[in-house]
């Protein structure tokens, strides 16, 4: 009879620290739904898609460049994540080209990879893009044919799951690993960009360390560019010594500096 208490006991002080765990993990989107920071309702008859003015103008830079932005995706979901995307020019060229995962592309029995000549730094229906890192000149000139090598061996161009992945955070951090030249620091709030299929180990996408993750579900990473970060359920919480900043589900990066958002 003790034993069964004890061990009733125990399976309640497990749910209690997984329902705790929830609770701290999800407080964030929470807040941001709660606050109207982000909203719930899609008016699409005022979505923007307009340029903000972070990207060079193609017809007066004669250099190379490429740029990677995020943004919030749309709707509620935007509490928990971002929609990355890839823009490349050659030097010389007067416009740019643009790799990103597109979800509803798979239900129509498409690719996921998307390759368009869009605005390179427009909003992401509405939302207002953040520059997550960029290359000019000579490297980016070399690292322009590995994004296109690397988006054509994107391993999952037929599935697009929103969680725990693959999907378009996943194929950034997939492009990433490729092009470690980058340094890409995906936000925290790249929901699935740890998704490694059916691998356990891997580069971290900055290509400065490494991570071990189950199925995108649950694991670690630990890499000089992005510091120390958790994943649970997907969701990350994490430390970063070089930028002074703290990683939270749904809030992104909190910290002292905002040179790398979301």
């Amino acid at each position: 009879m003790e034993r069964a208490r004890g061990q009733g006991v125990r399976v309640v002080k497990v749910l209690l620290v997984f329902l705790l765990t929830l609770v701290l993990l999800l407080a964030g989107p929470a807040f941001l739904i709660a606050s109207g920071t982000v909203s719930t309702v899609v008016d699409w008859s005022r979505i923007d898609r307009s340029p903000v003015g972070l990207a060079p103008d193609a017809a007066t830079t004669p250099e190379a460049v490429v740029q990677v932005y995020a943004a919030r995706v749309l709707s509620w979901r935007g509490a928990f994540g971002v929609h990355p995307w890839f823009a490349v020019k050659p030097a010389g060229a007067r416009s740019y080209t643009v790799y990103e995962v597109i979800g509803w592309r798979a239900y129509r029995g498409l690719p996921v990879v998307a390759v368009s000549n869009r605005d390179p730094d427009g909003r992401w229906f509405g939302a207002q893009p953040a520059l997550l890192t960029e290359l000019r000149g000579a490297a980016a000139e070399a690292a322009i044919p590995k994004i296109a090598a690397a988006a054509a061996s994107y391993p999952y161009a037929g599935e697009y799951r929103v969680w725990p992945g693959p999907n378009s955070n996943t194929f950034a951090a997939w492009v990433g690993r490729a092009v470690p030249e980058l340094r890409l620091d995906l936000p925290s709030t790249a929901l699935g960009k740890d998704y490694l299929g059916r691998g356990l180990i891997a580069r971290a996408p900055s290509g400065t360390g490494w991570q071990v993750s189950l199925f995108g579900v649950a694991g670690l990473l630990l890499a000089l560019e992005e510091g120390l970060e958790i994943n649970l359920l997907g969701l990350t919480i994490g430390v970063d010594p070089l930028d002074l900043a703290v990683k939270l589900p749904g809030l992104g990066r909190v910290g002292w500096f905002d040179s790398k958002p979301l």
